[in-house]
C-alpha cells in the first residue's frame, strides 16, 4: 500500500477489527486503540504524512497476535489516533482548535490537550511540536469523527467487557500501546533514568489488583525485559473507565518501547520483531493461565 493510498482511506470505513477467542474463551479483553494506519480522506492535515505517522502504535496488535489463541478477545482500531484518539474522553477538546463554540456540554480539556494530544490532536512529529492543521475544525467535523470512529470503538469494547463480566462475574482488560524512545521529553517529564522496555499503568494502583499487575511485570522480566510501573505512563481514559478492582474488573495499560521492534523513523519492523512477538505470545499464555486460575 502506498503512502498516498494509506493517507486517504475512503471515509467512513469500519473503525476496528475484532478477533474473537480461538480457544476456550476467558474473560480477558484486549485492545490496541492506537495501531490504526487507515487515514480518512477528510482528515485535512497540513503536516507531512511521514511526520504524522509518528503518532501510530504501528503493529502493536500484531505483536500481541497470540492473544486469541489463548482465549482472549482482541480489538484493534483501524483509524489513527492523530485523527481522533479513542483513549480520550469526548469532552477532552481544545476549544482553540474550533472555528466556533462547541454546541454540546461544556468541554473539559485535560493535561493531554495541553500537550497537544487530546481527543483531537493539535501537534504531532517525534517531539510533538509540529502543528497538524493550518486551519480550525468545525464542531460538526469533530462530532462526525466521534460518531463514526470513537463511539463505535467504545461501544464494541463495552459490549465485550460486559458480556465477559456477565458470563464469568469478573473481567481482565489489557490496553496495548507502544511508546517512543523520547517519551519523557514528549510528556515534558525530567527523568534521571532511561525509559524501560515496558511500562505498565494502573493509574497509581486504582484500576486493577496489585497481584495482577505484578504478575504481568514478572512475566515480562522473566524474559529479560526491564519493566516500570506508572513511570511515565499511568493510563488514560480507557482503563480509568473500565478498571474497578473492587468489582473484579481489572484493567492495565501496557506500553512497549518502540526501539525493541521497529525503526521509529521509517515505521519498519526491525530484526527483533519476531523474537519480541514470540516472547509476548508466552506472556499472553502466562496472563491467560492467571485469569483461568482466578475463575476456580
Amino acid at each position: 500500500m502506498t503512502d498516498i493510498v494509506q493517507s486517504r482511506a475512503t471515509t467512513p470505513f469500519p473503525p476496528f477489527t475484532l478477533r474473537l477467542p480461538e480457544a476456550y474463551a476467558i474473560p480477558l479483553i484486549c485492545d490496541s486503540p492506537h495501531s490504526g494506519v487507515l487515514y480518512p480522506e477528510d482528515f485535512g492535515h497540513a503536516m507531512p504524512f511521514e511526520q504524522l505517522r509518528s503518532g501510530e502504535d504501528t503493529d502493536v496488535h500484531v505483536l500481541w497476535n497470540a492473544l486469541p489463541s489463548v482465549g482472549a478477545t482482541l480489538l484493534a482500531a483501524e483509524f489513527p489516533r492523530s485523527y481522533i484518539d479513542p483513549n480520550r474522553d469526548i469532552d477532552d477538546i481544545d476549544p482553540e482548535m474550533l472555528d466556533r463554540p462547541w454546541p454540546g456540554a461544556p468541554l473539559a480539556p485535560s493535561e493531554k490537550t495541553r500537550l497537544g494530544i487530546g481527543l483531537i490532536w493539535r501537534k504531532a512529529g517525534q517531539a510533538k511540536e509540529v502543528p497538524i492543521y493550518d486551519r480550525q475544525l468545525s464542531p460538526a467535523e469533530v462530532q462526525a469523527r466521534i460518531d463514526n470512529y470513537h463511539r463505535p470503538y467504545h461501544a464494541a469494547m463495552q459490549t465485550h467487557i460486559e458480556s465477559a463480566y456477565a458470563r464469568f462475574g469478573s473481567v481482565w482488560h489489557l490496553n496495548l500501546h507502544s511508546m517512543p524512545a523520547n517519551s519523557y521529553e514528549g510528556l515534558q517529564i525530567k527523568s534521571d533514568h532511561p525509559l524501560a522496555d515496558f511500562v505498565l499503568g494502573d493509574r497509581d494502583g486504582t484500576t486493577c489488583s496489585p497481584e495482577f499487575i505484578q504478575m504481568v511485570a514478572e512475566s515480562l522480566r522473566k524474559r529479560g525485559y526491564s519493566v516500570a510501573i506508572n513511570d511515565p505512563f499511568k493510563g488514560v481514559a480507557l482503563i480509568a473507565r473500565l478498571g474497578r478492582p473492587a468489582e473484579r474488573r481489572h484493567s492495565i495499560q501496557i506500553e512497549v518501547h518502540r526501539g525493541l521492534y521497529m525503526d521509529e523513523a521509517t515505521r519498519e519492523r526491525s530484526a527483533n520483531f519476531n523474537q519480541l512477538q514470540a516472547n509476548l505470545a508466552e506472556v499472553a499464555g502466562d496472563i491467560a493461565a492467571y485469569v483461568r486460575s482466578q475463575l476456580r
